[in-house]
């Protein structure tokens, strides 16, 4: 359910929006400061954060100041804030993990950025849903582990949740104005079913045959998008595909069998929503996610992008297939967590954030990612979880229950 009511909390020295980003140095992050500079008059960098990378932190801090900057590493915080206090830099840095949940619930920051990705980017998501804050949702993990619990805090918080997701935020642009903060979109406004569109990633043609022998650099490199490792892995599994049904499921308040997934390779038509009289909105653009972002910024407003419109002369022709449950059973597997619910999106999570880890380190084949998912999500069993504590307890032990199955059961790579 997505809360679209505006609780900003105005700044006493600036007209502007203050806005904090959380993993600015990550693929969203850097796109979302590069759409702040172009509407800079509009909004004010209040904070930004990252967990090791201090180069990129430091020089994004000299060029957008502003008032906080937040490491995850201790070690790597004290050396940002040495840099910084040798350029006379007047940004104060923070550490730790409680440093994001600072910055989250500060009443001066009025918008945040919910970009770090995993499941580590839930605590400062929920603490700004607490608080009231409009907040951007790039961070999908947070809704597949958390969905009741952070859709709950943002109606009792009344804050803001609009989705980044270039899938979500398409979705979102093609529901009816009146039903966007419908309790239920598959009820009201005449919605039947909502289109989830899968650009199938640098393995569609593949055969389960060459899956077996793909390497890590051809995982990450995605056709049509600029993503981080994760996410990059997470698209070329379709796993990415399935987390964005969980997502959808909670974002709209929808069930997971009025939820399709069409293989678009092209990538121009995002997402699309299905209508009772036989009418389908799609939302189109280029595959770059400065137009989400802007989009989330502003609404219900629109903002400068740096995005070119599509020449639909040059475009010519878009293709559109069926999803391949066998080639890619993350997709599938992502449809039985939702419908065992409880825990068992949140199992499914960790078992993923681990197999993937352990892919890009060369640990597992790619193919043993969705095994490892599988096995995870059929064998570890996990009570609902009623608060953020026992989120964190599943996570970790779903986690080890993983690195355990990959440590004595998994196939291992050949060298």
């Amino acid at each position: 359910m997505l809360c679209c009511g505006s609780n900003v909390v105005a700044l006493t020295t600036s007209s502007k929006e203050s806005i904090a980003v959380f993993g600015s140095t990550g693929s969203i992050g850097t796109s979302t400061l590069d759409v702040l500079e172009r509407n800079h008059e509009r909004y004010e960098v209040a904070a930004l954060t990252a967990n090791t990378d201090v180069d990129t932190l430091f020089e994004q801090c000299l060029k957008y100041q502003p008032w906080f900057a937040a490491m995850g590493v201790p070690s790597a915080a004290a050396e940002l804030a040495r840099r910084l206090d040798q350029a006379n830099s007047v940004t104060q840095v923070l550490e730790g993990p409680d440093a994001l949940t600072q910055i989250a619930v500060n009443p001066e920051i009025a918008i945040v950025m919910a970009a770090i990705v995993g499941f580590a980017g839930l605590p400062p998501t929920l603490a700004a849903a607490q608080s009231g804050k409009r907040i951007l949702l790039a961070n999908k993990e947070s809704m597949v582990v958390a969905g009741e619990l952070l859709t709950r805090a943002a109606k009792q918080g009344g804050a803001s949740i609009v989705p980044v997701d270039s899938e979500h935020n398409a979705i979102f642009q093609c529901l009816p104005e009146s039903n966007r903060c419908s309790p239920d979109v598959g009820q009201q406004g005449g919605v039947s079913s909502l289109v989830l569109t899968a650009s199938g990633g640098p393995f569609r043609q593949l055969s389960l045959e060459q899956m077996q022998s793909v390497s890590v650099d051809e995982a990450l490199n995605h056709p049509n998008w600029s993503m981080g490792p994760k996410i990059s892995v997470d698209s070329a599994t379709m796993m990415n595909k399935g987390l964005e049904v969980i997502e959808a499921s909670y974002l709209f308040n929808i069930d997971e069998s009025l939820i399709e997934v069409v293989v678009h390779p092209e990538s121009f038509i995002h997402s699309m929503v299905r209508y009772i009289d036989g009418s389908v909105l799609a939302q189109l653009g280029q595959a770059d996610m400065r137009t989400p972002i802007a989009h989330a910024l502003a609404w219900p407003d629109r903002i400068e992008a740096g995005v070119e419109p599509i020449d639909f002369i040059r475009l010519g022709s878009m293709h559109f297939e069926a999803p391949d449950h066998v080639r890619f059973p993350c997709l599938a597997l992502a449809r039985e967590a939702l419908r065992m619910g409880d825990g068992a999106p949140g199992v499914l999570n960790a078992a993923n954030e681990i197999a993937v880890q352990e892919f890009l380190d060369g640990r597992i084949r790619f193919i043993d990612i969705a095994k490892v998912n599988s096995h995870v999500l059929q064998q570890f069993e996990a009570a609902a979880p009623e608060s953020v504590d026992d989120l964190f307890s599943m996570d970790q032990s779903a986690r080890e229950f993983a690195l355990d199955y990959i440590e004595h059961q998994a196939p291992k790579p050949v060298a």
